[in-house]
């Protein structure tokens, strides 16, 4: 009986000191901005807009993705990313693009760095798409 008991209290102890124990998770990684361009045209209606984050150093490597329908610019985003699925060697930045009718109309042609530059706030420009040249006949 005495054993039992003893055992108990081991049991008991051993399970409050797991309770002390306490793991806080990491909290999120926010990255927020606008997307817009400078030229002073109205967009057609239907023009929706993708935004992305991806690694700047890696080709077709994206990280998080959003894309919906917008009627104007510059157009709010926002992005929470769970901090375990963030490298600290890798340069993450953010890309974006309007279509409209299937082609895209507008895109980012620079670099906007975010997270391990320590910058979670970001303006993205994106500039006309020229129009492709007609064949000359």
């Amino acid at each position: 009986m005495i054993k039992y008991v003893r055992g108990l209290a081991v049991a008991a102890g051993i399970a409050l000191l797991g309770a002390c124990v306490t793991v806080d998770p990491k909290a999120p990684v926010i990255v927020n901005g606008a997307a817009g361009y400078l030229e002073r045209i109205a967009l057609p209606q239907g023009s929706s807009i993708t935004i992305a984050i991806i690694d700047l150093d890696t080709p077709g490597v994206i990280v998080a993705q959003k894309s919906f329908d917008i009627a104007r610019a510059p157009v709010p985003f926002k992005f929470i990313l769970p901090a375990e699925t963030l490298e600290s060697n890798v340069n993450y930045g953010v890309v974006a693009m309007i279509q409209y009718q299937g082609r895209v109309i507008f895109q980012t042609y620079d670099r906007y760095p975010v997270i391990n530059n320590d910058k979670f706030t970001t303006e993205v420009l994106m500039k006309a798409v020229p129009l492709p040249q007609l064949e000359q006949r």
